[in-house]
């Protein structure tokens, strides 16, 4: 989706909030728990398809990323 292309629906109807501003915060709403005694929190960047309505989010940070590999357990 980063591309500007919806991958169900084929559409270009495709924004970002990958700009916003402040996305940790007080209510962390464009984030994802890393856990922790401090309750940290990694950002996302967040696509959405305005024809369908299919999401995507990324991590853009690739030190946050290397947090979640630390933090988090493998899915298997």
């Amino acid at each position: 989706m980063k591309n500007g292309k919806c991958p169900k629906c084929k559409s270009s109807e495709v924004f970002t909030g990958a700009n916003i501003k402040m996305k940790k915060g007080v209510y962390g709403s464009n984030t994802i728990p890393l856990g922790g005694i401090l309750g940290s929190q990694i950002a996302l960047d967040n696509y959405v398809c305005t024809n369908c309505g299919y999401t995507e989010s990324y991590i853009n940070n690739p030190g946050d990323i290397k947090k979640i590999r630390n933090n988090w357990d493998r899915a298997w």
